[in-house]
């Protein structure tokens, strides 16, 4: 425990030069906040650290695996063995104990909230209000998404790497590299969500409302199809679907899975929903009436608030506004959709909802804070001012 004390103050030290660079880079930046984000992000590695003292995680099951390779280095892989490939040098090479380890993937999280707050505050420039408190503000502070991302194990570091993505697509040529990086980091462990990413940012490229440059929409598109024609096999052999029938395929991996996470406790059964209901469940629940225990009620209380801001959306202004949006709504949209029905269909237990949903719930969050400040903006008159200058700009162009 000592190195994992250790660990964390030499974490600190490293993020003041990284919080120093992007503040440079973007004004908006609060060290102090993302500072506090950090502690804030390191007390659910000692909450997960003791609930992982008395029931079973994945974080001990890939610390003994790591460790039983003797190695430093372990052969690249997907999935599983892509958490042992990373973790290996530190494990295996500097001699981590269990608790340091579950520190360094709790940083890969926090990078990853980084890189979220700096997407919300680039493309969201009002402040946005939800019962006096910052909207941006809270949703970094949600407990669940810190809770599943603050471990040794895949929602940590695939959290980065959606992070990354998400992040350098708002200028995908300049910031290739991060690009590249949180592509690399998706689909070394779920390559299906790398899918869902790639049709988000295809789909928003061509479709949002400002004027994205012809190149850089070919540069999008060639990079995911390019990607995707190299991986297609890789992606569906993961769930098990044969290329020559995937839709057969995934119906019977459904099933399976979804009778398989059934019997694991916290069972819900799914698979007769409707696709609506199988969405509710996802999103929202546990609520209440699920809630079996301390925990579950206070997750009841969040998904609450998920409720509550999703209720947002439920405005004769969303359509019209979803038409002008920008590209990041859009991809952000359609990542969030996809992968939720996609997800709905395979789960089939409370527990592993509440895990896997904190991959994409930033994006349904994204368009609700676009939204509320689209209506924002609109009520205050400054989206017809934007406009009369645009169109007085071009008749100046004109004259």
């Amino acid at each position: 425990m000592i190195g994992a004390i250790i660990l964390i103050l030499v974490l600190f030290a490293i993020n003041q030069p990284i919080l120093g660079y992007f503040k440079k880079k973007y004004s908006f930046i609060s060290i102090e906040l993302l500072n506090k984000l950090y502690f804030f992000h390191l007390l659910f590695w000692f909450i997960y650290y003791l609930y992982a003292s008395y029931n079973p995680s994945d974080s001990i099951r890939y610390y003994k695996y790591t460790v039983s390779y003797n190695s430093v280095f372990i052969s690249y892989g997907t999935d599983t063995k892509f958490i042992e490939f990373i973790a290996s040098p530190f494990i295996n090479g500097l001699g981590f104990s269990y608790e340091t380890a579950n520190v360094l993937f709790s940083w890969f999280g926090y990078l990853g909230f980084i890189y979220f707050y700096i997407f919300f505050k680039e493309n969201i420039r009002s402040n946005i209000k939800f019962y006096d408190f910052d909207l941006v503000v809270l949703l970094l502070f949600l407990p669940n998404m810190h809770f599943w991302t603050a471990s040794l194990g895949k929602g940590s570091i695939i959290f980065l790497g959606i992070g990354l993505f998400t992040y350098a697509m708002r200028f995908p040529k300049q910031r290739a590299l991060s690009l590249i990086l949180g592509s690399f980091i998706v689909y070394s462990i779920r390559p299906h969500m790398f899918l869902f990413l790639g049709v988000g940012a295809v789909v928003g490229f061509f479709t949002g409302q400002e004027r994205v440059p012809l190149y850089q929409k070919i540069f999008v598109y060639l990079a995911f199809a390019g990607t995707l024609a190299l991986s297609y096999e890789e992606i569906l052999a993961v769930a098990n679907i044969s290329v020559e029938n995937p839709l057969e395929s995934f119906d019977s991996f459904a099933a399976d899975r979804a009778e398989d996470l059934a019997k694991a406790g916290s069972g819900v059964d799914m698979t007769s929903y409707p696709l609506p209901l199988k969405l509710f469940t996802f999103w929202f629940r546990p609520l209440f009436f699920d809630a079996s225990g301390a925990l579950a009620l206070y997750i009841s209380l969040e998904n609450l608030l998920y409720l509550l801001l999703t209720w947002k959306l439920v405005d004769k202004g969303f359509i019209p506004f979803l038409k002008k949006s920008s590209s990041m709504v859009k991809m952000s949209l359609v990542i969030f959709i996809s992968s939720s029905i996609a997800l709905s269909f395979v789960m089939a237990n409370l527990g592993i909802v509440i895990r896997q949903k904190s991959q994409v719930m930033y994006f349904l969050f994204f368009v609700i804070l676009a939204f509320m400040e689209f209506k924002q903006r609109k009520s205050s008159g400054s989206i017809e001012e934007e406009a009369a200058k645009i169109i007085t700009q071009k008749r100046l162009r004109v004259v």
